[in-house]
Formats: C-alpha cells, structure tokens, sequence
C-alpha cells in the first residue's frame, strides 16, 4: 500500500510538472523531463536580471525563455534518486530554496562483445592512463563560463541511425560497467561531425576509452563530447560556430565498428542528448 501511495505521488507530481511545463515557454515545454539522466526547467520569475541558481553545490544555467521569463534548465544525474530535490535560487540578497520532483525511469541493457580484452579489465598502466584522462574530463565537465549558450535546442551533430540510446546498462563481455552516457549514431566511418551551438573546444584529446575526442563548451556548464573519432580539425581553444565541423567519425578507442559517440552535460551530469534534439 506504502508503494502504491508513493507512485502515485511521483505520478502526481510529474503531471503537475508536466501541465506546468505545456502552459510555459518554448524551452520549458521542450526540455522539462525530470527524471535521472533528464533535464529540469525551473520557473524563476521575470524579475530585471537573471537569477543565480545552484543544484547539488554546482551553478547551474539560466536563460530566457519565450514567454519572457528566467527558467533555470538543470542537469539531473543519472544515478539521482525519485523523489523530492531542491535547488538554491539567490536573488540580489535574498536566498530561497526551490522544490522540484524527480520521478522514475527504467532504462535498458546492452551486452557487448569486445575483441581487446584490455577495453573490459584494463592493466594497471591502462588504469593510470585512464584515471589522468578521467580526470581531465571531469575539469572540462565542471566549467561554468557566464556567457551562452548560443541555443539549447539542438541539431543532431550527424546525420543517421542511432544505434545505443542514452542510460543503457552495459555489459563488455559479460561484466557490469558505468551506464551509456551518451547517444551513438551509426554512421560511416568519415563523416563529417557539426558542433550544434556556439562554442569553445576544451579538450582535444585521444582517450584510452574514448579514442579521439573533442569536448566544447558552450557557456553555463552547457558542454558536448565527441568521441571515436577518426580525424579532429579543430584546436584547442577554438571558437566554434553552429554547424561547423569539428572532426569525422571513426572506431578510435573502445568502439566495435565506426559510430559516434555523443554525450552532453549540464551542471556536471551527463543527461539524455535525445531530450535536447529539434523535431524528436
């Protein structure tokens, strides 16, 4: 009985912030899915100037929406618990707590078998190698520059089949790894990969797990990845407008045939790049 009240608070909850959401602006009704590995958009008001806002000790972005007011769009982890979660909302001196409800999703499995058994239980060298890049990523996830983002409704950065979904489980050759952080398009090794908001690369890397990769930043803790790529033709540091081309797909890392491997963070959690695409 104790569960069956408590899914129907969740439900309750989410239809309350579904009905918010469709009598919102453009970006609320288009983002707004607030379970682990989504997206939350938060009604602020439409006071003169942008709120600050933080969830979970990380800022988190805050823009516009079409309706004329603040919304703050935060990043839920994929790992987060249902339930209630609060951000912190400062304006001027004034400091306020914000609920919101995070409901329940199941997310699917996928087994892998790979060739290099490296790729499944790397050697304790692999593991430094990764532990240094993981690192590195990490950084590049926890950036929060003041200006962006460009849009926040994306184009896909190519075009095809998507062959993995975000938040699968994984298993390589029968062991248990972190979930798919990511959305990968089977598409032929070479083609072109287009960055689909404005940016700043801040990583180009070539990664144990990842193969080549490009990360940009696209303003407010806003940032892509790309990996598996076969060739990279921007720099670090680079400005990058919407629908340039940052590199070409390819196998590089820990990859099966050529695909790329696309992921997108906000506030530092990777959440569903499907939530952010035009026309899903």
């Amino acid at each position: 009985m104790v569960n069956r009240m408590l899914v129907g608070l969740f439900a309750a909850a989410l239809t309350v912030g579904a009905a918010w959401a469709q009598g919102a602006g453009y970006i609320a009704r288009s983002l707004h899915q607030p379970v682990p590995g989504g997206v939350a958009v938060l009604s602020l008001g439409s006071g003169a100037t942008a709120p600050v806002v933080h969830y979970e000790g990380a800022q988190v972005m805050v823009v516009k929406d079409s309706d004329g007011s603040w919304v703050a769009v935060l990043g839920i982890d994929l790992k987060a618990r249902p339930g209630r979660h609060e951000a912190q909302v400062k304006e001027g001196p004034n400091l306020r707590q914000l609920a919101f409800d995070v409901g329940h999703k199941e997310y699917a499995s996928q087994h892998i078998k790979l060739k290099n058994q490296a790729h499944v239980t790397p050697a304790p060298e692999q593991l430094k190698r990764y532990e240094r890049e993981y690192a590195e990523q990490m950084a590049a996830y926890g950036s929060f520059r003041e200006s962006g983002p460009s849009n926040v409704l994306l184009d896909a950065p190519v075009k095809g089949r998507t062959s993995s979904p975000f938040g699968l489980r994984r298993f390589f050759n029968g062991q248990e790894r972190n979930p798919h952080s990511g959305l990968d398009f089977a598409v032929p090794k070479g083609t072109p990969v287009h960055v689909p908001a404005n940016g700043v690369v801040t990583i180009v890397g070539d990664y144990f797990f990842n193969g080549r990769t490009v990360f940009v930043d696209h303003g407010q803790g806003f940032i892509t990845m790309y990996c598996h790529l076969d060739e990279i033709l921007v720099r670090k540091g680079q400005e990058l407008k919407r629908g340039d081309v940052l590199g070409k797909v390819g196998a590089t890392g820990r990859a099966t045939g050529p695909h790329l491997h696309w992921n997108v963070s906000l506030n530092g959690n990777r959440v569903d790049p499907a939530i952010f695409l035009k026309g899903k």
